[in-house]
């Protein structure tokens, strides 16, 4: 029993595009499929008894069982539940010398997808297995699909006309044909999540699952079990086994969205995963092993947090192996008007308004405008133009914006000085309008005023200044 443990341990290490568990009392039967299985690509690993081939479900995440019916003086059927309560998703192929009608219809209705009869051919065994994996792929690809269209329901743009940005769309290719982590940096709003996606597409696992936790939207025990499952009863809600993403993820990626709000109990056990691709379920004993590649994303200052001691310093730099921090919308203006296009594109077409165009002065108020929210900011407001504008030309009013225009300043007018007896808003406003006035850009003047462009913007609305 043990020599098998250690041979699947080992066989989970190795990396391959699919897994096969072999369950069969017969060593010659177990090698042949393993050299039909092998030879299509599979990572496979034979065991002889029901117990081992439970542990090693335990162990590791597998596509295929390959299921005798008869394991000694015990009944294969009688195991087949138990492998699908471990791992629902994997596809049980049943392999028998005593094939029967009955014996195939019992089998499907316990959970099989296949049977095949002894004596089987190789071609057999492979269109079997290649059945099962194409199945599961195509249901993953379809839930991806899904998801995709549900977030967006639209293709993301990946060109640029900035050149920083276009050399961070290489390095980004370069770092997606990769399996190192990766860490995504930027505002809220760049896009990192949609990067996620493309990074994954353009990857050696892209056939594989892509798997996103949105962090934040988790707490307490239930970040924990979703990331790395629990056993029944192992709290007071877990009233089933729950596999946990990372076992989802297997042979995939998994996108940690807003790394920066796992919990200290997720970090610490995140830090474990990262070191040597071991991980526990909540309620057990026993070590779980996964080939995962994990992309984390976040819009926070995790050095502060680190400072702070919110977020561990050794998790910090195990996750910063590679970073790309998405550059703003405003720190990439020669790609507004090519944004705002794209997004007209669709939203036109969504609704049927096909010759609508932006006039000379949206244009320019697209330009001008600062996009705080970035992508985001850029999309709504041009979906909300295409909805509600009623003229075939969009004018800067219907998207949202302040006509662009010099600050109303009357720089002739004697400045306020500190000591004047006026209030500290009014000594504000005098201030930024004139370093605005003066600077050659709003993020000139952000630089000038020692604050951040935002920050800058949403003083400019509040004085009556955009």
């Amino acid at each position: 029993m043990l020599s098998e443990i250690v041979v699947v341990e080992s066989s989970i290490r190795t990396k391959a595009p699919w897994a096969a568990l072999v369950v069969d009392d017969d060593a010659g039967v177990r090698q042949s499929l393993r050299l039909c299985l092998e030879t299509a690509g599979a990572r496979v690993l034979g065991v002889a008894t029901g117990r081992a081939a439970l542990e090693s479900l335990d162990r590791g995440h597998f596509d295929v069982v390959f299921l005798d019916l008869w394991l000694g003086t015990d009944a294969g059927l009688e195991l087949l539940p138990e492998i699908l309560v471990r791992q629902p998703d994997v596809g049980v192929i049943v392999v028998t010398a005593y094939a029967s009608i009955e014996s195939a219809v019992n089998a499907i209705k316990r959970g099989a997808v296949d049977y095949v009869p002894k004596p089987f051919t190789p071609d057999q065994i492979r269109l079997a297995a290649h059945r099962v994996v194409e199945a599961q792929r195509m249901r993953r690809r379809l839930a991806e699909l899904q998801e995709a269209l549900d977030e967006s329901g639209e293709p993301a743009l990946f060109e640029s006309r900035s050149p920083g940005c276009a050399r961070f769309l290489q390095t980004a290719a370069r770092a997606a044909a990769s399996d190192a982590v990766l860490l995504l940096r930027g505002e809220s709003g760049t896009g990192k999540n949609v990067l996620a996606r493309w990074i994954r597409a353009n990857s050696p696992r892209v056939d594989a699952p892509l798997i996103t936790v949105n962090c934040p939207a988790l707490s307490g025990e239930l970040m924990t079990s979703a990331l790395f499952g629990h056993r029944r009863g192992a709290f007071s809600a877990a009233v089933a086994d729950v596999a946990g993403k990372i076992q989802e993820a297997e042979n995939g990626t998994l996108l940690l969205d807003e790394v920066g709000d796992l919990t200290t109990d997720a970090q610490a056990r995140l830090l474990r995963f990262l070191n040597d691709r071991t991980y526990e379920r909540l309620g057990e004993a026993h070590e779980r092993h996964a080939d995962v590649r994990l992309i984390a994303a976040t819009n926070r200052d995790l050095e502060a947090d680190v400072r702070r001691g919110r977020f561990r310093e050794d998790l910090y730099y195990r996750l910063n192996v590679v970073t790309l921090t998405l550059p703003a919308l405003r720190e990439r203006p020669e790609d507004i008007l090519l944004l705002a296009q794209h997004y007209l594109a669709i939203f036109s077409q969504k609704q049927r308004r096909r010759s609508v165009t932006f006039s000379a002065a949206a244009e320019q108020a697209l330009q001008t405008h600062v996009w705080p929210g970035n992508l985001r900011e850029l999309r709504n407001a041009v979906e909300r133009a295409v909805i509600l504008g009623p003229r075939a030309q969009i004018d800067v009013g219907d998207l949202g914006l302040a006509a662009p225009s010099a600050p109303a300043v009357d720089t002739h007018r004697p400045a306020l000085h500190p000591g004047d007896l006026i209030s500290i808003d009014a000594l504000e406003r005098e201030h930024i309008a004139r370093v605005v006035a003066q600077a050659p850009s709003l993020e000139a003047a952000a630089r000038i005023l020692d604050i951040d462009a935002t920050t800058l913007q949403r003083k400019r609305k509040r004085y009556g200044l955009a």
